[in-house]
C-alpha cells in the first residue's frame, strides 16, 4: 500500500526500517540515547534490563516521536502552529519541541490529567484545552478537533512520524543487547510498541515483542481475543499513560502481526513502581512500570528481557501512597 508522506495513516503494516533509521539521524541532539541498565533483582524470573525512557527531557519516550514529527511537518507547522490530544506525556513532548522551534502549540487534555503533567505543559508554553476523556478520545479516533482547524494536527500515536521516531528506541536496544529474547512495552494507543516492534523485528525477527495493558483498560487483549479491533469499557486508574477505550482499526492492522498482548493488575504495577525505586532508584509512572510488572510476574517469559520504562511523570501524592504500600 502507498505510503502517506504526512501522518502515514495509509500504512497498515510494520513501519519501514528505513524510516526509523532516518528518524534516528533526524532526532539526534533532541532526544537522548537513553541507557540500558540491569534490574537489580537477583531473584527475578528472567535476566531483566531497563530501557530508561523516563530520562528523556520531558520525562517520557514521546520526545522521540514529537521531535521527528515536528521536523517533518516543516514550514507548515511554523506558519499554522501544531496541536495534539494527550493524557500528558505527548502534550509535554510536543509543547517542548514546539517551544524549541518557536512554533505555537495547543494541547487537548482530559479533565482528570495529573497536575504534574499540566504544570509541565504550562512550563513549556503550550495552550491547554481541558475536556472530558470521551471528548479527547473522539479527537483520537477522528484525528480532528474543529476549533483548531487552522493548525497542524499531530496524532499522539497513529502517525507514522511518531511511530518512526519511537522506533529508534528499539534500534538502540539491539545495539546494546544484540541477543535480546523479548522486549516488553506499555501499550496505550500502540505508537511506541508498533514503532519499536517494527524496527526490532526487521533486524532480529526471533525477538518477541510484548505489549502490556492494565487490567482496567485492555482493549488490545480484547482485540486479540476477538480477532478484530475492539472497544471496551474503560475504568480510570492511577495508570493514566496507557489503557484506552479501544484499539483504532488502523493500529490494529499494524499491531496484530507484531505484538503479543499481556495484562497486568494495578497492584502488580504499583509493586513494580516501588521495586524500581527501592532496587534501582528509578522513578516510573504507572505506564512506565507496567512492562516491569509483566516481566517480574513471569508473564513475559524467561531469557534476556528488555522492559521499556516509557515515562516517569507520576504525581508525588500517588507515588507516596505506593511507597507506603497501597494502590492509589
Amino acid at each position: 500500500m502507498r505510503e502517506k508522506a504526512d501522518s502515514g495513516s495509509e500504512i497498515l503494516g510494520p513501519i519501514p526500517l528505513k524510516l526509523i533509521e532516518e528518524a534516528g539521524e533526524r532526532i539526534k541532539g533532541a532526544a537522548l540515547r537513553t541507557p540500558l541498565v540491569r534490574l537489580n533483582v537477583d531473584e527475578a524470573p528472567a535476566e531483566i534490563f531497563l530501557k530508561l525512557e523516563n530520562l528523556q527531557p520531558t520525562g517520557s519516550f514521546k520526545v522521540r516521536g514529537a521531535s521527528n514529527a515536528i521536523a517533518l511537518a516543516g514550514p507548515e507547522a511554523k506558519k499554522r502552529g501544531v496541536y495534539t490530544c494527550s493524557a500528558g506525556n505527548m502534550a509535554q513532548a510536543l509543547a517542548w519541541q514546539a517551544r524549541q522551534n518557536k512554533i505555537p502549540c495547543t494541547v487537548i487534555v482530559p479533565d482528570n490529567a495529573p497536575e504534574t503533567k499540566l504544570e509541565a505543559i504550562r512550563r513549556f508554553g503550550a495552550k491547554i484545552i481541558q475536556v472530558s476523556f470521551d471528548e479527547v478520545w473522539k479527537v483520537v479516533v477522528t484525528h480532528h478537533y474543529p476549533p483548531l482547524d487552522g493548525s497542524v494536527f499531530i496524532h499522539p500515536f497513529a502517525d507514522i512520524r511518531m511511530m518512526a521516531g519511537n522506533g529508534t528506541a528499539g534500534l538502540e536496544v539491539l545495539e546494546d543487547l544484540p541477543d535480546v529474547d523479548s522486549v516488553v512495552i506499555p501499550f496505550g494507543g500502540g505508537g511506541l510498541s508498533v514503532g519499536i516492534a517494527s524496527g526490532t523485528r526487521a533486524k532480529r525477527p526471533q525477538t518477541r515483542v510484548y505489549a502490556v495493558e492494565p487490567e482496567t483498560a485492555a482493549p488490545l487483549s480484547a482485540s486479540f481475543a476477538a480477532g478484530s479491533a475492539q472497544e471496551i469499557e474503560r475504568v480510570p486508574s492511577f495508570v493514566d499513560g496507557i489503557g484506552g477505550k479501544s484499539v483504532l482499526p488502523e493500529m490494529w492492522e499494524r499491531a496484530r502481526t507484531l505484538l503479543v498482548p499481556l495484562v497486568v493488575s494495578l497492584s502488580e504495577i504499583a509493586a513494580a513502581i516501588k521495586l524500581l525505586i527501592e532496587r534501582n532508584r528509578i522513578v516510573a509512572e504507572g505506564a512506565g512500570a507496567a512492562s516491569v510488572a509483566a516481566a517480574m510476574t513471569g508473564k513475559a517469559g524467561s531469557g534476556k528481557i528488555v522492559c521499556i520504562v516509557s515515562g516517569g511523570n507520576i504525581d508525588s501524592s500517588k507515588l507516596g501512597k505506593i511507597l507506603a504500600g497501597s494502590v492509589p
